[in-house]
């Protein structure tokens, strides 16, 4: 018979090259939303991306970009391969150690197997990590240049090898394994910390491999010391060691008067010296485990080591450099992620605790003139006692946060939540929606794309459906085939190999459950996170292979011709993986999408030269930096990212000048925006000033001025804000003689600006826009300051009114159109834009897929909507033939049967009617109301009729605006009758 070894490695190449050619073939040619614009971007010039970052991934991301060639429109594809490789490469050791667990199961060495029994042993692991590559969330992150594939395949090897160190008989060479399993943690380290929740459980796995007679009470004390080793690297090694540093720096510098950096590097020595002196105290006395233990700390440290690229790298002052972390002070807030600040795991209060009282906390120091200096505290907060609780999960007091506390427990307002709440929160929605809602997508089926979709009802009527789900891509039915594999390999480890029964399924837990509680989620995310469970996934898919098994030794009992047993086994086996390969195919398939970076480009492009642009959070931001950073598109233009504004560190950026955008005109010094200095002022209202002068407040600001400050509790003075509403002052007469400014708002210029700020009190990034704006105002408006029109309201300031839209962004003009509380509309300059300067890739091509509420959300936001004010404004100025050019143009690019109508086109059939195109408004009017018609039967005939309340809300909004449109035009009533008795037949439903 062929050597079981080289069968074995045959196959598991076999299914890397399936997957290889799977991801290959579907990955994204650019940039992805969310993180993968950052992520490349900082790869590509090895830069600093949000904390804790990810040092590994980052160097060789860098590798694969040169793979570009100089093409830098290639750099993305070859940074998501990165990817793709990995997650291979997790398929192969998937296999790899399904074969070893299942070889386990047998009860046999790999040489005593038959043929059957090594065929079926194989088969399992074909299934099994088949399934896993065709499965929903991993496939998702296959294909594009984020951590999670790189950190499943650090899960693979982990697993894989520490299997396999349990074949290893020979005792030296099994601790080289060890060895290289402490390696492979610390290099994991520098991609992602998911990796470590398997240690509890690879511990128990030493333990039944050391123990000759193991015990419940053995595996539960392994268990416990697994935890332990997981804390000690997740609390103290990472952050730990650096946090140990700094007292010795602090010591070394400020008592002794050394250098910077002096005590940094003698804790260093002694650390060294330490392992250096234990690793020769445990060989001399023949201490094995402790040798061991403390090489496994030197090979974890060397791969660890990986985080020096984010000092070297910081040092150099690239242009993305987030937290800034090259020195030991802002390196160590790097690592603890402290910018996202803390949730309560164990005990904490709930949201309607107050805070009774605020502590002065751990010093924050800054270094000046070579000393480390104490120049505040940070604020503990003291919370009600009878406010707070046992795992606290309805913690977060945000107002959106907590009106769906209230919502979703049938809580009254300024009720406090009892302990059966709080379990009932993290049960139904952290344990339920959060976690087996993506469990069963992967093994049972996805209902659709749309944000917080069920898993699919596998026997539900599809023929009543709406469009949006009977059509959409993401509509996956397995059939139960996955899950039922999945549960005869758990009744097969749990019957047959107990041992890798509990180490599996710890390893499920770990990766599953135990991080919902740890990560305690709040009410709302700003998209799905089924990419952080795909550990538990993984081990569901180990069971699922292995259930192949218990099919097998079935049909060997039952199936006494070899033949038919096994086509049947191959029929059982393959089902799974090939439905879920042709299930997925089209909802995964990325390739010739680009929507996502012709956005950023579109966005950038809606500015005019040396433009301030401020964005929001990171689909607003990483896009734009990537096609900056990677394809060099309009380096005038400097993004400013509201959600990183109120940061010392990125001020500090703000003010350096990169590529060619200028610095911002900030004049306030870095003591004046340090962390814990302004970060809110406070409003103190005076009833003497009716509206301050916004340069004038500011001078009285950068002078510390006490007239402007207050004295708190604890008896510290603090700047305040006298007045809600400012006034910027305006030179009409230079203004209207600038080439820049359209001569047909001069009208509306005056000596100054007013307005009412949106809030009181004024957050550290508002200040800073403020600072931005004023000294631009002084120096006469000359450059441009954009608002991305993707923001949220509260983030324009209250300057709405003084707001000119030009495309995907709004400028910021030197007067005010009363009324216009959505800004006002520039037709020459924004019809330009639409027409020839922004980019479309895609839009218009069925094959291409553009995922759920946020891909289709991006372009009906930004474009339809930008488009609709656009025409309506062309209509109001008379100019009928532009606004039908820019109508028809949008949807020849953006067409229904891609991105499909929605409420700004029910708002532009209206429009249609305007300007005399009454074909195209009942064309667009019949395919808006009909399908609602549908949606709304669909919403009706559900048992849950209140979950969908919003869609039919929003259905029967889109159908009044169009046939309200029609009664107010000329058209001849019959032209529209039937469309107007389908609406008028759900009114009646709806009022019924």
């Amino acid at each position: 018979m062929m050597n079981f070894k080289r069968l074995n490695n045959l196959t598991g190449w076999a299914v890397f090259a399936i997957a290889l050619v799977t991801y290959t073939l579907t990955v994204e040619p650019t940039a992805s939303f969310w993180d993968c614009g950052e992520f490349i971007a900082c790869s590509y010039k090895l830069q600093v991306p949000h904390p804790p970052g990810a040092p590994l991934f980052l160097l060789l991301g860098r590798m694969f970009s040169l793979l570009a060639l100089g093409d830098v429109s290639r750099v993305a594809f070859w940074v998501n391969m990165l990817s793709v490789l990995s997650s291979a490469l997790t398929i192969l050791f998937m296999h790899w150690t399904i074969v070893m667990i299942g070889r386990k199961v047998i009860n046999k060495s790999f040489e005593e197997l038959s043929k059957p029994e090594t065929y079926t042993l194989l088969f399992s692991g074909v299934v099994g990590s088949l399934i896993y590559t065709f499965s929903d969330s991993f496939w998702f992150s296959a294909v594009e240049a984020e951590v999670y594939a790189m950190s499943s395949f650090f899960t693979a090897i982990v697993v894989w090898a520490a299997f396999r160190w349990e074949l290893v008989e020979d005792r030296a060479e099994a601790n080289r394994w060890l060895l290289f399993i402490a390696y492979l943690v610390g290099l994991s380290i520098g991609v992602h910390l998911l990796n470590l929740v398997t240690l509890p459980a690879l511990a128990i796995l030493y333990y039944f491999k050391r123990e000759a007679k193991p015990t419940y009470k053995g595996g539960f004390i392994a268990m416990f010391v697994g935890l332990i080793i997981l804390a000690i690297i997740n609390s103290g090694i990472i952050p730990g060691l650096p946090s140990i540093a700094f007292k010795f720096e602090l010591f070394f510098v400020n008592s002794l008067g050394l250098s910077n950096g002096s005590g940094a590097l003698f804790f260093l020595f002694l650390v060294i010296l330490a392992v250096v002196f234990g690793i020769r105290y445990s060989y001399a006395k023949g201490k094995e485990v402790l040798n061991i233990a403390l090489f496994s700390f030197v090979f974890l440290m060397i791969g660890y080591s990986t985080y020096t690229v984010a000092l070297v790298r910081s040092g150099y002052n690239p242009p993305i450099n987030e937290n800034d972390p090259s020195n030991i002070l802002n390196f160590l807030k790097y690592l603890k992620r402290e910018q996202y600040g803390e949730r309560s795991l164990l005990y904490g209060p709930v949201y309607t605790a107050e805070i009774e009282e605020f502590k002065q906390g751990e010093p924050v120091y800054k270094l000046k003139d070579g000393k480390y200096e104490v120049y505040t505290y940070k604020p503990e907060y003291v919370y009600q006692k009878d406010q707070q609780m046992l795992l606290p999960r309805v913690y977060s007091n945000s107002p959106q946060h907590v009106a769906l506390y209230q919502e979703m427990l049938g809580i009254p307002a300024g009720q406090k939540p009892s302990f059966g709440d709080n379990l009932r929160f993290m049960f139904t929605h952290q344990v339920g929606h959060m976690y087996m809602r993506y469990l069963l997508w992967n093994f049972l089926g996805r209902e659709s794309d749309y944000q917080d979709a069920w898993a699919i009802n596998p026997f539900q009527d599809s023929s009543k459906l709406p469009d949006n789900l009977a059509n959409n891509k993401a509509r996956n039915n397995y059939f139960f085939l996955p899950l039922i594999l999945v549960f005869l390999g758990f009744y097969l480890l749990y019957s047959k190999n107990e041992k890798d029964f509990l180490i599996t399924i710890l390893m499920f837990v770990l990766s599953g459950v135990a991080l919902v509680v740890y990560l305690n989620s709040p009410p709302v995310e700003p998209r799905e996170r089924d990419y952080i469970y795909v550990g538990s996934f993984y081990f569901m898919a180990i069971w699922a292979g292995l259930g192949v098994m218990q099919i097998g030794d079935w049909l060997t009992k039952i199936v006494r011709s070899p033949q038919l047993k096994w086509s049947l086994l191959a029929v059982f086996g393959l089902s799974a993986p090939l439905i879920m390969a042709q299930q997925n195919w089209d909802d995964h398939d990325r390739s010739g999408r680009y929507h996502q970076i012709d956005f950023a480009k579109n966005l950038l492009n809606s500015c005019a030269p040396n433009a301030i642009l401020f964005t929001g959070g990171d689909n607003d931001t990483f896009p734009l930096w990537y096609v900056q950073e990677v394809e060099g598109f309009r380096t005038d233009v400097r993004v400013c990212n509201l959600s990183l504004l109120g940061t010392d560190w990125y001020i500090d950026q703000m003010k350096r000048q990169t590529y060619q955008s200028m610095p911002l005109p900030i004049e306030l010094t870095k003591d004046q925006f340090l962390e814990g200095v302004n970060d809110q002022i406070m409003y103190n209202g005076n009833p003497n000033i009716k509206g301050m002068s916004l340069p004038d407040y500011l001078d009285l600001l950068h002078k510390n001025d006490p007239r402007i400050q207050a004295q708190t509790q604890s008896g510290d003075m603090i700047n305040t804000f006298p007045s809600d509403s400012l006034v910027i002052p305006v030179n009409p007469t230079e203004i209207a003689a600038s080439n820049w400014f359209p001569k047909e708002f001069t009208p509306f210029l005056s000596t100054s600006i007013g307005w009412k700020l949106p809030g009181k009190n004024i957050f550290k990034g508002e200040l800073i826009q403020l600072e931005v704006i004023s000294n631009n105002a002084k120096a006469g408006w000359k450059r441009p300051i954009y608002f991305a029109s993707t923001l949220p309201n509260d983030q324009y300031l209250g300057l709405k009114e003084s707001m000119q839209l030009e495309g995907y962004a709004y400028r910021l003009m030197p007067f005010k159109i009363p009324g216009a509380k959505d800004g006002f509309v520039n037709t020459k300059i924004m019809a330009d834009n639409f027409l020839n300067k922004m980019y479309w890739r895609g839009l218009n091509d069925e094959k291409i897929y553009y995922h759920g509420d946020f891909y289709l959300g991006i372009p009906s936001v930004t474009a339809r909507l930008g488009v609709y004010r656009l025409a309506d404004q062309l209509i109001r100025e008379g100019n009928l033939p532009k606004a039908k050019q820019v109508l028809d143009y949008l949807d020849k690019v953006m067409p229904n049967k891609v991105i499909p109508y929605d409420q700004f086109s029910a708002s532009s059939v209206g429009l249609y009617l305007e300007i005399g195109d009454e074909a195209k408004a009942l064309s667009m009017a019949n395919t808006i109301i009909k399908r609602n018609s549908k949606a709304i039967d669909y919403y009706f005939s559900e048992d849950n009729i209140r979950s969908h309340d919003r869609d039919i809300q929003i259905a029967f909004y889109e159908m009044n605006l169009i046939v309200s449109a029609f009664k107010e035009s000329k058209v001849n009533p019959a032209k529209y009758k039937e469309l107007e008795e389908i609406f008028n037949k759900q009114v009646t439903r709806i009022n019924g």
